[in-house]
């Protein structure tokens, strides 16, 4: 059992630091986007602002939710191949 919690302590934290690389970087990814859509727009309006209502809208939105993956499919997958592994 202690294996097991030390497994789950250890793994959450990859995990998160996975996450956080990976949601840094879509964010940023989708900043890059943005600056071209403005660009490719005619520049309506002031940057900044349009790259902060774009990013506003990003943290609504589903691939934002997507991200959270990293954590229940390693998850999941670790139990399932415990789960086989004692009781199949």
């Amino acid at each position: 059992m202690l294996a097991f919690g030390r497994l789950m302590f250890f793994g959450f934290i990859a995990l998160s630091v996975v996450y956080i690389c990976l949601s840094f970087y879509s964010r940023s990814v989708r900043r890059s986007k943005l600056k071209t859509w403005w660009e490719e727009e005619g520049r309506p309006g002031d940057l900044d602002d349009y790259v902060e209502k774009g990013l506003a809208e990003y943290d609504g939105s589903l691939r934002r939710k997507l991200i959270l993956g990293v954590y229940i499919i390693p998850i999941c997958l670790i139990a399932l191949i415990i789960y086989l592994t004692n009781f199949y």
